[in-house]
């Protein structure tokens, strides 16, 4: 069994369940967010929050990253969103480009695709020769064990959707002239290479997946549920980040 085969894609919450379970865990966000960046509690600054988002093509990374910010103050997150290199990027290694939108202490940034094109889209479509996109797996685990040592809280998560679900999506976003504008001619030539991408993927899953910087895979095809993850993930994450250096996450608020 593969790790992307070892994912429910049958766990899904009802429209009520959904309205209630985001709501919580969104309030809980807040309060984590708040407290992460000194507006409440002791006042201090803590630690930098990134989440990564990777997925198929219609997975839902849209959906959880806006349940994900909604309920923020836009002053406290930047969520950037990351296309094909330009010619100037590509005169630089190709985690440079990276670097200027990852958050300080007391920050917090999401990222709509990220440095993992290297093993995906480049691995693939050939921009990238075999030699680069191998070595590309241990600079990215080096990168990102950085980063965790000077206290960054880095989540990663692959959106999984199976293939009859993200063709179901394609059709309907193909069919909604106000949705069309999401789907490309390369969104079909990617589908036809899926299996390559699945192949792409398990490695990538397998060869950084790390203590500082663990992949976690969410279920997709019922989108109620995979954002509702995803919030609930965030959370759980900086609870832990935030007990590990001895930070009280629910500190007393009273006067503070």
């Amino acid at each position: 069994m593969s790790r992307l085969d070892d994912v429910d894609l049958t766990l899904h919450l009802s429209k009520k369940e959904y309205k209630k379970q985001l709501a919580v865990a969104q309030e809980r966000l807040v309060h984590l967010r708040l407290l992460l960046g000194g507006q409440i509690g002791p006042k201090e600054l803590g630690p930098p929050l990134c989440v990564v988002f990777e997925g198929w093509d219609a997975s839902g990374k849209g959906g959880a990253i806006q349940r994900l910010v909604s309920e923020l103050d836009p002053r406290h997150v930047r969520v950037a969103q990351y296309a094909a290199p330009t010619y100037g990027d590509k005169r630089h290694h190709f985690l440079w480009r990276f670097w200027p939108k990852l958050p300080g202490w007391g920050g917090m940034a999401v990222l709509d695709r990220s440095w993992y094109g290297r093993v995906l889209v480049e691995r693939i479509e050939g921009f990238a020769p075999e030699e680069a996109w191998q070595r590309a797996y241990a600079e990215i685990v080096d990168f990102e064990t950085t980063l965790a040592a000077e206290g960054t809280i880095l989540l990663k998560f692959w959106m999984h959707v199976s293939s009859e679900e993200q063709l179901r999506r394609f059709e309907k976003r193909r069919d909604d002239p106000y949705k069309a504008w999401k789907l490309t001619d390369e969104d079909w030539r990617n589908r036809e290479k899926r299996g390559a991408y699945e192949e792409a993927v398990e490695d990538m899953l397998q060869r950084t997946d790390h203590a500082g910087g663990p992949w976690h895979v969410v279920a997709g095809d019922d989108k109620r549920w995979a954002r509702v993850d995803v919030v609930r993930a965030v959370g759980r994450a900086m609870e832990q980040a935030l007990e590990e250096r001895g930070i009280d996450p629910d500190p007393p608020l009273t006067g503070s």
